[in-house]
């Protein structure tokens, strides 16, 4: 059995408590408030590697489903039934499919690690607009076309969204040489 370190339960917690601040800095756009919370999901992944990152996301999401005002609109169990709960579920499995690809090489170079981050990215919209149709379209009865959906839970989001990842990649590429060098000074 592989024992975590005290070391990664300390980066998965800030990681953690980075998304939920990242909820907090935010522009409010409806449908889908613009949110720090990709640059924090996809450095989580390029830093912590897919495990840990989908650790830090899933302690995120625990925190809000009990009640935690973590998430944009708040947090509880209810929060489920919002139409961007979908983004917070992709947080998680693109966290873990972004980090296992920066994670593939020992010292991901800055390509790998935006590659990373544009995979983290794909699966954060693929789950939150697939969600988005199903809770606002289907369970809400509401008028959710393609083109709208498009529009209004991806397009104005993606230049941002790109900026994010693009600067997520140069944080990930200055950080991950200093953890490397405080694994190897406690060795």
């Amino acid at each position: 059995m592989h024992q975590i370190k005290a070391k990664d339960l300390v980066l998965i917690a800030l990681f953690a408590a980075l998304i939920a601040a990242g909820a907090f800095i935010r522009i409010p756009l409806p449908p889908v408030p613009v949110t720090l919370q990709v640059l924090f999901v996809t450095l989580a992944g390029a830093v912590l590697g897919g495990g840990k990152a989908f650790a830090a996301v899933c302690v995120y999401i625990a925190l809000g489903l009990l009640g935690v005002p973590v998430f944009t609109g708040g947090g509880g169990l209810q929060y489920v039934l919002t139409p961007t709960f979908g983004y917070i579920l992709g947080f998680a499995a693109g966290a873990y499919v972004g980090g296992r690809i920066a994670h593939a090489v020992p010292s991901p170079g800055l390509g790998r690690l935006l590659l990373a981050n544009a995979v983290t990215d794909i699966i954060v919209y693929a789950f939150g607009l697939s969600y988005y149709f199903l809770i606002a379209g289907v369970y809400q009865g509401g008028e959710v076309t393609p083109y709208t959906l498009f529009v209004s839970c991806f397009a104005l989001f993606l230049p941002g969204d790109c900026l994010q990842c693009l600067l997520s990649a140069f944080i990930a590429r200055r950080t991950l040489p200093l953890l490397e060098r405080r694994r190897g000074g406690r060795a």
